[in-house]
């Protein structure tokens, strides 16, 4: 597999302000990569470099080992999905998605056939002939990837294309999108500030924060293994506690936390305060382990999230599956919380 976008120091300024600060990235060939990150933290600018929007105030971009400074966006084998579909409100579904064949020269026959296959493969064979207002936002949605795909770009950006869904829209989307970057087998390059969207699709995920990247990896190493607060606290839920760093050998800290002496997994770190992470649903309740009372129980359906405080005033949090046969305890109840083996992660500050 090879490198499809190799961006090379990249930095964007907007008058004083530093929306990009020397961000070097190699995104594969045929994978599903996320910029995953708050407004404003440079992820949409960073799309809108690779796709010709906007230039860089330094460093380079390359499509397929190519320096593609010098080309027009209509020139870059890019397509890209805006937040907001734009498509052409006077033009009919099969139009609007035979719309960049009939800008690349392509005859009636050969743009109507393939226009038709773009859109049976989204599921919208039936609805050629209609308007766009005649269409939900989940099938103006289908429309514009199909529009997008037809020129068989060799990477598709999507600038955050399923907010603008209900809930239950955007998680069925979030399968068939994964599933026309396989069947395609292009590299998709997907803009979102939705962890769960970025934790669900993607081959691996750029965290991006204040113009910078603050982690990249696979869905799993960026959840279970967040390297410093930031993304510890963006992605998904955390407890995050203060604790006491004694010693550190062999990748593995020591440490005091709530008055117990634990382990847990360590990169190179000076003994002192620092932070930790643990995810809620690797703690649970116990006959003994850290002392806690209960402040509040949560109903979510399918969980109980239970909020607890510890004997040194910090919040802990813990998850539990909502089985019949469970029977989460009632607030103001003392109670021992235990930290299951190896989740504790010690962050970078």
């Amino acid at each position: 597999m090879g490198i499809a976008v190799d961006i090379r120091h990249a930095v964007k300024r907007y008058g004083t302000v530093t929306a990009l600060h020397d961000v070097s990235l190699a995104i594969d060939d045929n994978a599903f990569f996320t910029l995953l990150g708050p407004s404003g933290c440079g992820k949409t600018t960073l799309l809108r470099l690779i796709g010709g929007f906007e230039e860089t105030d330094g460093g380079e971009i390359l499509l397929f080992g190519q320096d593609i400074a010098h080309l027009e966006p209509n020139q870059r084998p890019v397509n890209t999905v805006f937040q907001n579909y734009a498509l052409f409100p006077h033009m009919s579904v099969l139009e609007n998605v035979a719309f960049g064949l009939k800008m690349k020269g392509l005859d009636t026959a050969a743009r109507t056939a393939r226009a038709g296959r773009m859109l049976e493969m989204v599921h919208l064979s039936g609805y050629a002939d209609r308007l766009p207002s005649q269409l939900s936002g989940g099938q103006q949605q289908r429309v514009a990837l199909a529009r997008a795909l037809a020129p068989e770009p060799r990477v598709l950006l999507l600038d955050e294309p399923l907010s603008a869904l209900d809930l239950k829209l955007r998680q069925a989307m979030r399968v068939e999108l994964k599933t026309l970057q396989e069947e395609n087998g292009i590299t998709f390059i997907f803009v979102t500030h939705d962890q769960e969207e970025a934790l669900t699709m993607s081959d691996r995920i750029a965290v991006m924060h204040a113009g910078t990247i603050q982690q990249l990896g696979t869905p799993r190493e960026i959840y279970e293994a967040p390297v410093n607060r930031f993304v510890a606290d963006f992605i998904g839920e955390t407890n995050i506690l203060e604790a006491e760093v004694h010693a550190v050998s062999q990748l593995t800290a020591t440490l005091s936390l709530a008055g117990q002496t634990v382990t847990c997994p360590a990169a190179a770190i000076t003994p002192g305060r620092h932070h930790v992470s643990i995810r809620p649903e690797r703690v649970t309740l116990a006959a003994s382990g850290l002392a806690a009372t209960v402040e509040r129980v949560i109903y979510l359906g399918t969980d109980l999230h239970v909020i607890t405080r510890l004997s040194t005033g910090a919040e802990m949090r813990l998850r539990m599956q909502n089985a019949g046969r469970v029977t989460p305890p009632e607030p103001g109840a003392a109670v021992h919380l235990h930290l299951e083996e190896g989740a504790l992660r010690l962050l970078a500050d």
